[in-house]
């Protein structure tokens, strides 16, 4: 099992992880594939979502002619100290990936601002480590820094953008 965490806080997840694809028949619903299962899920025909895991060493080409027929990416981080799957996310933000990003593994609550305004959406958290780092600590972390310099994927506006902002405004 896992916990699901994204900006609004604890939230079900929706897709059910599927490793093989023998697998693919046994899921309803929308379904998390690794890059190996994913042409078979996508021509598989089924009417839901698709999901992509990949690993945080995969090169963005590998796996860019999927982007426009997943829902949601998920990026595996083996370890918090690994932060490769961070510029895999801004990465794909760049490359149009309009659709949910996910960081799937062992971060820490103290990323999690970084991990948003690199263009995650949610983190995928095994039970464990939510039992040490409860909610309030993930949203503590996400609200202790309100401004920074440099523009996100996160949604926020920078200092320079929300400078320039109130300067049109007069």
């Amino acid at each position: 099992m896992s916990v699901l965490i994204d900006k609004d806080g604890r939230r079900e997840d929706r897709f059910a992880s599927v490793e093989t694809v023998d697998g693919l028949s046994l899921a309803d619903g929308p379904i998390l594939v690794p890059l190996t299962v994913i042409d078979a899920a996508l021509a598989d025909g089924r009417n839901a979502d698709i999901g992509l895991v990949v690993e945080n060493h995969i090169g963005i080409q590998a796996i860019q002619p999927y982007l426009d027929r997943v829902a949601l990416v998920a990026v595996a981080f083996p370890s918090f100290s690994d932060g490769r799957g961070l510029s895999i996310a801004m990465r794909l933000r760049r490359a149009g990936f309009t659709g949910t990003l996910r960081a799937r593994g062992p971060v820490i609550a103290d990323q999690f601002r970084d991990i948003l305004a690199c263009g995650f959406d949610e983190v995928e958290l095994p039970d464990e480590l939510a039992a040490r780092q409860p909610l309030e600590q993930w949203q503590e972390a996400r609200e202790v820094v309100t401004l920074h310099y440099q523009q996100s994927y996160g949604h926020d506006s920078s200092i320079l953008q929300r400078r320039l902002a109130a300067k049109a405004r007069g």
